[in-house]
């Protein structure tokens, strides 16, 4: 686990997180924490609570299928929705530890327009559901930084001479090898033509290799805001959202380099077995409503998954002057330069790409 399990119990209309085991859950919901579950408790666990008058345990976690896959494996299935990267939800599917989602169950839009039809290209699959387009950028402290030598492209965070310092990158080749390639100077729309060869992985680890002896490495979401708040990088890869947060929610001068950004999605599944299954999927259903995804959106920059959502897109919940439309990796501004993460692309190649990754760090 990367943090404390928390439960959220409906008493009397009002909902509060309490820890341990006090009382039997309803449902376990599983995500990553931080700044983006808080999001995902006010946008749908509170109004699904209230709704049904069940109680959630909300858990976090770090991330891949292994923890599902030995939940199913042992037939002790303990979760009942997990929140997931696009490639593990298709992995996960593929090995048959995740039940199949009808797409019917999912409620329309409020014109009417099917579900099907409303969310947005390859964000439903068969066990898997889409609730969010998020991005890995990177990001420094603008009050650390001189105006004539603030970073803008990915070059720069690999260009230790123009920028000393430590540098924040997640332990893992997803998105760290795309990073590399872009920073030596493969187009986005070449990168995994390139790496899907070896003299392409080549490439992204000799890259690596020249800053590997400044690398923090970081593996819960919530640590890159504060590696850099504690003065610890410079500089530091992270999920956009959590940036946001940290800048607009915790007031810290922080900011986001769009250039060379890998959106993605995360997706809700439920793992084989899960011993709620139906209010599993009633809550899957539920909190991918349009008005579910859009309140999402008030909290944290992340993408709602329909598109009926986007013009529900709001403020920011406790500033009305910052619209949040500005801040998705979608707006026009932040996407010139954009990568969509190639999910057949790590399906296929993570075992191998771990292995190869985890050799080079030991090295």
């Amino acid at each position: 686990m990367s943090g404390l399990t928390k439960k959220i119990i409906a008493i009397a209309g009002a909902s509060a997180f309490v820890s341990g085991a006090a009382m039997a859950a309803d449902l376990t919901v599983v995500s990553w924490g931080g700044a983006y579950t808080k999001s995902q408790v006010e946008a749908y666990h509170k109004p699904w609570m209230a709704k049904t008058g069940k109680a959630i345990v909300s858990e976090d976690y770090g991330g891949g299928i292994a923890e599902i896959k030995a939940q199913v494996e042992s037939g002790n299935v303990t979760w009942d929705v997990v929140d997931v990267e696009l490639s593990d939800a298709i992995r996960a599917c593929d090995e048959g530890l995740l039940e199949p989602i009808d797409h019917s169950i999912l409620p329309p839009a409020p014109d009417g327009t099917p579900a099907t039809e409303d969310f947005l290209p390859g964000t439903l699959h068969d066990c898997a559901v889409a609730n969010i387009v998020w991005s890995s950028v990177y990001a420094y402290d603008s009050s650390k930084t001189r105006n004539w030598n603030t970073p803008t492209t990915m070059a720069d965070f690999f260009n230790t001479k123009a920028f000393p310092g430590k540098r924040g990158m997640r332990k893992s080749p997803k998105v760290t090898m795309e990073f590399a390639l872009i920073a030596d100077g493969v187009p986005v729309s070449e990168v995994y033509d390139v790496l899907g060869t070896e003299e392409g992985v080549a490439r992204a680890f000799a890259k690596l290799d020249t800053i590997k002896d400044d690398v923090v490495w970081w593996e819960a979401g919530a640590q890159p805001p504060q590696l850099l708040a504690d003065g610890e990088v410079v500089f530091s890869t992270a999920w956009n959202g959590r940036v946001f947060n940290a800048k607009n929610a915790e007031g810290q001068s922080f900011e986001m380099v769009w250039d060379g950004q890998i959106y993605d999605l995360d997706l809700w599944v439920i793992p084989k077995g899960s011993k709620n299954k139906e209010a599993a999927l009633d809550f899957v259903a539920f909190s991918t409503a349009t008005e579910q995804l859009a309140a999402q959106a008030s909290w944290i920059s992340y993408g709602p998954a329909r598109a009926s959502s986007e013009a529900r897109i709001g403020t920011f919940h406790s500033d009305d002057s910052i619209k949040m439309a500005d801040h998705m990796p979608t707006a026009a501004a932040n996407f010139k330069n954009a990568l969509q993460n190639d999910f057949e692309f790590w399906a296929d190649n993570a075992d191998q790409l771990n292995e190869r990754f985890n050799a080079w760090l030991s090295k």
